[in-house]
């Protein structure tokens, strides 16, 4: 098992920036790693994810503004957003597919203000 904790969620206005981290309780260095955002009565949606490789997918919504990369010595993921916009306002969850089996964190509330 891993336990993966969010952070740097937060406020910020239409243009901002923020930078997520997930830090992981173990290794996560052969794991594909993610970012995923739900808000209220809506399904969790997929942001960015990326490959014990680096290699990294985004959402369309996100491309050009978001970058997820990892730093596998710290066990940590991170996630810089960037032109921020008020439909990014969600709850930002990490995700470790851990060989098929799925481990969230508890979330970052993420709240950006036109």
């Amino acid at each position: 098992q891993v336990q993966l904790v969010e952070s740097g969620g937060g406020f910020v206005q239409a243009g901002g920036s923020l930078r997520l981290s997930c830090a992981a309780s173990g290794s996560i260095s052969n794991n594909v790693m993610g970012w995923y955002r739900q808000t209220p009565g809506k399904q969790r949606d997929l942001v960015a994810t990326i490959t014990s490789g680096g290699n990294a997918n985004y959402a369309d919504s996100v491309k050009g503004r978001c970058t997820i990369s990892r730093d596998n010595a710290k066990n940590t993921v991170y996630l810089q957003m960037n032109s921020l916009k008020p439909e990014d306002t969600a709850v930002y969850y990490c995700n470790a597919n851990r060989w098929g089996v799925l481990y969230w964190g508890q979330g970052t509330q993420v709240t950006v203000s036109s």
